[in-house]
């Protein structure tokens, strides 16, 4: 269907000006497409009023398990995986030490260190983190953005993670991310995380 609202058949008036009015046509059409795309996106702000507040500093605090997988483009599962965590914080800044084992037995660690910069506003790095990692909090969700450099056999992948996490209660969070190359979705993470 976009095939056929982008092809433009030169008639009466517009003959002369055909390749301009193509131009303006395409325009207004990627327009109205881009507009209906972000209309339709979510934002952190639409999560304002819900409860419980999910405070980053009190949740990522001691020991927490988390349970995941790892879906392709289609949607089927690729790879399973558990992270034993630690955090701790001191006033505004934390640390977030993470134990990854996968499925097929190998083993990855991440250490994040966190800032809380206002009310609801955090950034954080880690070793394999390009540049840094910015989260806002509404309620009870947690957006959180950022490039992460991840190792597949002897190359290395600058992917980009749009993490949602979502505080169930005082010792749940579910996080879904989309995982981007290029902007284009290359597979989807979901995790589980329990304090202990």
């Amino acid at each position: 269907m976009l095939r056929k609202l982008f092809r433009f058949k030169e008639k009466g008036s517009f003959k002369g000006n055909a390749s301009k009015t193509k131009c303006f046509f395409r325009i207004c059409v990627m327009s109205v497409l881009a507009g209906f795309l972000t209309g339709c996106a979510v934002s952190i702000e639409d999560y304002q009023a819900s409860q419980p507040a999910f405070k980053l500093e009190e949740f990522f605090e001691g020991k927490l398990i988390a349970w995941g997988t790892f879906q392709d483009r289609s949607g089927k599962v690729t790879r399973r995986f558990k992270v034993d965590m630690e955090g701790s914080w001191q006033g505004s800044k934390g640390v977030l030490d993470e134990d990854f084992i996968y499925d097929d037995g190998e083993k990855q660690k991440r250490i994040w260190y966190l800032e809380k910069l206002s009310e609801g506003r955090y950034r954080g790095t880690a070793s394999d983190v390009v540049g840094e990692a910015i989260g806002e909090v509404e309620g009870f969700a947690l957006n959180w953005s950022y490039d992460l450099l991840l190792p597949v056999d002897d190359t290395e992948y600058q992917l980009t993670f749009n993490d949602w996490m979502y505080l169930l209660d005082e010792r749940s969070v579910i996080n879904k991310a989309s995982v981007t190359k290029f902007g284009i979705e290359v597979g989807q993470v979901t995790l589980f995380i329990q304090k202990q």
